[in-house]
């Protein structure tokens, strides 16, 4: 702990001086002209003005090169008035047969020809908008978070208001876009955004980006964003109330009960702007069952599988509460365990939620602050309390692009339960966070330590991590260290294990070849130890990965792996996680294994990825085939087939088993507003078979008509366990 706290102190100081030296080598910036017209969003940019709008041009290239001007050029015309941010789009292609992969938001980039716009609305370089228009008009937005360095701090589920069309003929296709004021939050009298623009071009296999980004980082990296500015500063914001209530009616049969019950569910969310920077989110009786069901998956490990947040009340500043702590180790904070409660008998059920606020947002340009208050219903014939769940997060931006960051999180139970132990009245956690970052993002560092806090148990219960990251268009290396005390504990945050110390090392090198096929090849190794702290700290575990990935010009992608892999099982376990005798605990296993995946061109209609393992595992024997298969008739129908076959191969009398998931899906999207998906998940170690059948409407921008099916059966006798069916209506008012 001493070597962690040192560590922390150490690196503020040496990077408070180095920060600011690690600029970016290109900063550019597109002037935005004040209009007093409004411009009609039909995608043809044949009004005059946009002949006086500046362009946002002559783009990079990011793949196949880094270092040379795309081929295919786009220009961005900005405009602005009182109300709207308006974009002109022209993207131009001499093959008119342009990838867009479905109808339906929120497509992914790699698959759709598109264009995207990113903006930071604050200038900190640590959070930004994105709103990205494919080549038929599609819309995607989505909020990005720690400065955008990876593919961890870009949510694409987050929804708000704004418009756009699009229009293509040989030459090309043409986006306008118009993006309310009031659908963004911005410093008042702002008149300088960080902005980057960027674009897919798959008839080229062509990726270019505004201002120039090296390929080890991705396109929405805040470290390389230019500067928009605005000929006269923004007034205040004029965001409206939001009023978004539901009606929920569902109809569902529990078949292992035998009972049928039908409910109508009334609620909603109301959502009230305070000045130009926070948000107070309300909700009562909310709906928290997703209308999408989550990803079955193969669990071969000890430990739980964490799943990302999709409900929309959590997404809007959802990094202010949930990236505290190490995201693969304890994180304090988790909001899927909001709504979800342990019954009598151990079971993950759901739980009702009475309502909740949330107050959310910047207060200035470096602080922000975040309180969030939800009250869970209690549930007596499950044995399930009434809790009340806080979290108060306050961040604050230092020595230049870096943050401080403090927290309280407190899980207390309302009322006397005769079911409830008094060493699980209340949790409570607090902590600091130290997120170093470089201007350019070269430097990347977590130190934080926690402490948790319950009744008679206040004593160590820490949580500590010092990691540190250097990447360069040639060089990746990364350190980490982390501690979880034993009795560490945060009821609403997720923490695979305690008792740990981890320490990690990674290096990666990159070569780019001149004149080949293949774009770069990268040659790496991981190397991963876990002591266990009630061993009197004796190595439990130990990986390492061997690797080698090939980026070819056709955007297809091989990789090989080779793992050496040491656990001591502390206790017993059985690695298939279907009721076989469990393997004894006290003993330690070697083993090593392989592994080559492949991934095709996702550009093509045909598109499919591949992964084969094979060798040790404890004592005997895995052998795994995965992958997913996808064909669209482009743009309306995409069919999918997903499979995760694993042969765990023990000896007696330990576990021998055939683990199979397959999980095929139909998504057709019949235009802009009407998509019907079904999806089927087949699993013989969760003994599951599950449908999932979906129409959804989206009658007006964010309100929408869902229509869901859903039936589970026991997979082995095909006996059915669970049905319903439920109509839900949501609708955005604007007060």
């Amino acid at each position: 702990m001493v070597f962690v706290i040192r560590f922390f102190f150490f690196f503020t100081f040496i990077f408070g001086f180095f920060t600011p030296l690690l600029a970016q080598s290109e900063e550019r910036t597109v002037f935005v002209k004040k209009i007093d017209e409004f411009i009609q969003i039909d995608g043809v940019l044949d009004e005059k003005i946009w002949a006086e709008a500046e362009s946002a041009d002559y783009f990079w290239q990011i793949f196949p090169l880094d270092s040379v001007k795309a081929i295919d050029l786009t220009s961005v015309k900005i405009m602005y008035n009182d109300e709207f941010l308006y974009f002109g789009i022209e993207a131009s292609s001499d093959n008119p047969n342009f990838i867009v992969s479905s109808l339906k938001r929120d497509f992914g980039a790699r698959n759709n020809d598109n264009v995207t716009v990113v903006f930071d609305t604050f200038q900190d370089g640590q959070n930004a908008y994105l709103f990205g228009v494919s080549a038929y008009g599609v819309q995607r937005e989505g909020l990005i978070s720690d400065r955008g360095i990876d593919l961890n701090g870009f949510n694409l589920s987050w929804d708000t208001k704004w418009f756009s069309e699009s229009q293509s003929d040989k030459t090309g296709f043409r986006i306008e876009i118009a993006i309310p004021f009031s659908s963004i939050k911005y410093a008042e009298n702002s008149k300088k955004w960080g902005f980057q623009a960027y674009r897919y071009n798959l008839q080229t296999n062509e990726q270019s980006i505004w201002t120039n980004v090296p390929q080890n980082q991705i396109p929405v990296n805040l470290g390389y964003l230019g500067i928009l500015e605005f000929e006269k500063p923004l007034q205040k914001s004029k965001t409206p109330i939001y009023l978004i209530p539901y009606l929920n009616g569902l109809e569902a049969s529990d078949f292992k009960i035998n009972t049928t019950k039908t409910t109508l569910r009334v609620g909603g969310d109301l959502k009230i702007p305070i000045g130009n920077g926070l948000n107070l989110d309300v909700t009562l009786n909310p709906d928290f069952s997703n209308v999408e069901v989550d990803n079955v998956i193969t669990n071969l490990t000890r430990f739980e599988i964490s799943l990302p947040e999709k409900r929309q009340f959590f997404i809007d500043n959802g990094d202010l509460f949930g990236k505290f702590g190490s995201f693969r180790d304890a994180i304090p904070f988790f909001s899927r365990r909001i709504g979800i409660a342990r019954d009598k008998e151990g079971n993950s059920i759901q739980n009702s939620i009475l309502g909740g606020v949330r107050l959310s947002g910047k207060v200035d340009e470096n602080w922000r602050l975040g309180v969030l208050n939800i009250q869970n219903k209690e549930d007596l014939t499950n044995q399930i309390a009434s809790n009340n769940n806080t979290m108060i997060a306050l961040q604050r931006k230092v020595l230049g692009q870096s943050q401080m960051g403090m927290f309280f999180v407190n899980r207390e139970t309302f009322g006397d339960y005769e079911f409830v132990s008094e060493h699980d009245k209340y949790n409570r956690v607090l902590g600091m966070d130290y997120n170093l970052a470089s201007t350019n993002n070269k430097w990347i560092g977590k130190f934080y330590t926690h402490k948790s806090f319950q009744p008679n148990d206040n004593k160590g219960n820490l949580s500590s991590q010092a990691y540190l990251t250097y990447n360069t268009r040639i060089w990746r290396f990364s350190s980490d260290w982390v501690y979880v005390d034993r009795d560490y504990r945060s009821d609403l945050g997720f923490i695979p294990r305690t008792g740990i110390f981890k320490s990690g090392a990674n290096a990666i090198r990159t070569f780019y070849p001149k004149d080949s096929n293949i774009i770069s090849h990268k040659l790496g190794i991981l190397n991963l130890m876990w002591f266990q702290q009630n061993l009197d700290y004796k190595k439990t575990d130990h990986m390492t990965r061997y690797s080698y990935i090939a980026q070819f010009k056709n955007l297809a992608q091989l990789q090989l792996n080779y793992n050496n892999d040491y656990v001591f099982l502390s206790n017993s376990f059985d690695p298939s996680r279907t009721g076989a005798i469990p393997l004894p605990g006290g003993v330690g296993y070697q083993f090593n294994s392989w592994e080559i995946m492949y991934l095709s061109n996702y550009a093509n209609l045909f598109n499919f990825t591949s992964e084969i393992g094979y060798g040790a595992f404890f004592n005997g024997t895995k052998f795994s085939f995965k992958g997913n298969l996808n064909y669209r008739f482009q743009p309306k129908v995409a069919l999918s087939l997903l499979w995760d076959f694993n042969k765990v191969n023990l000896p007696n009398p330990y576990a021998q088993s055939n683990l199979i998931l397959v999980s095929p899906k139909v998504e057709v999207t019949l235009n802009k507003q009407l998509f019907w998906s079904t999806l089927v998940q087949y699993s013989n170690q969760t003994e599951n078979l599950g449908i999932n059948s979906r129409i959804q409407w989206r009658f007006a921008p964010l309100s929408d008509l869902f229509l869901v099916y859903n039936d589970n059966y026991f997979s082995e006798a095909l006996i059915p366990t669970f049905r319903s069916i439920n109509l839900k209506f949501t609708y955005w008012l604007n007060l």
